[in-house]
């Protein structure tokens, strides 16, 4: 029988009252040897913004993430987005401490990619992935930028972004999705495994660190039985 937000909580309080369940749930139900799905439990909340105002929030949350050596600014992200199919999603959250204040807590933006592309980075991008991922014939899709503000990670935000990215993706007639990172993001390396994501090519450099890791997930409509978060969607 699943347990509800509400029984674990109260649970939890009755057999380890240093634990605080009523800003982390999960934390005091693993305290107390009790399961918990948060995914199945929780309701995200998700924001799909168009171009420009989406720019401008992607900028201003990435100014949260330090192990990024560059930051996007809206300039970049809307030159590279102008002109081709994106979806630029943010989850929001409230405040462990001010549960009145929201704020985002991780945001997905991905984009069209096309055998011919004009724009050196993404034709050098389709050069690389050409030898693993079948372009001719083909709608690919490609997962350009995507974090989780370390305080909530491991909640399940990024998997409910990915799974409603999933659901606009299979829509608009996409085959796959493509993502690149490097070897230093673990975090990031756990998370596509566990959204069953596959390793399709690794380039290795001097630095272990360095190496760039390109995943690859074959999209249909049998990926949407998958899905298990609650999701609700509001469109900026």
């Amino acid at each position: 029988m699943r347990s509800t937000t509400h029984d674990l909580r109260a649970a939890a309080e009755a057999c380890s009252p240093t634990v605080q369940p009523t800003a982390q749930p999960d934390r005091a139900a693993r305290a107390c040897g009790l399961t918990y799905n948060l995914v199945a439990v929780m309701q995200y909340v998700i924001r799909e913004y168009s171009l420009q105002q989406g720019a401008l929030e992607i900028a201003y949350i990435e100014e949260f993430f330090n192990e990024f050596p560059k930051r996007k600014t809206a300039t970049e992200i809307e030159r590279r987005l102008d002109g081709r199919e994106f979806q630029i999603l943010m989850a929001e959250a409230a405040l462990a401490d001010d549960p009145a204040t929201i704020v985002p807590v991780s945001y997905k933006v991905s984009h069209e990619l096309r055998e011919e592309e004009d724009d050196p980075r993404l034709a050098d991008l389709v050069e690389r992935l050409r030898d693993v991922v079948r372009f001719r014939g083909r709608r690919i899709l490609y997962n350009w930028l995507g974090a989780t503000r370390r305080d909530w990670r491991a909640q399940g935000h990024f998997r409910a972004l990915t799974e409603e990215q999933e659901v606009w993706a299979v829509a608009a007639g996409y085959d796959e999705v493509v993502v690149k990172t490097k070897n230093r993001y673990y975090d990031m390396r756990g998370t596509l495994d566990s959204l069953q994501f596959n390793v399709v090519k690794l380039e290795a450099a001097d630095d272990p660190l360095e190496s760039k890791v390109y995943l690859s997930k074959m999209l249909g409509p049998g990926v949407l039985d998958a899905h298990r978060s609650r999701r609700q969607v509001v469109r900026s």
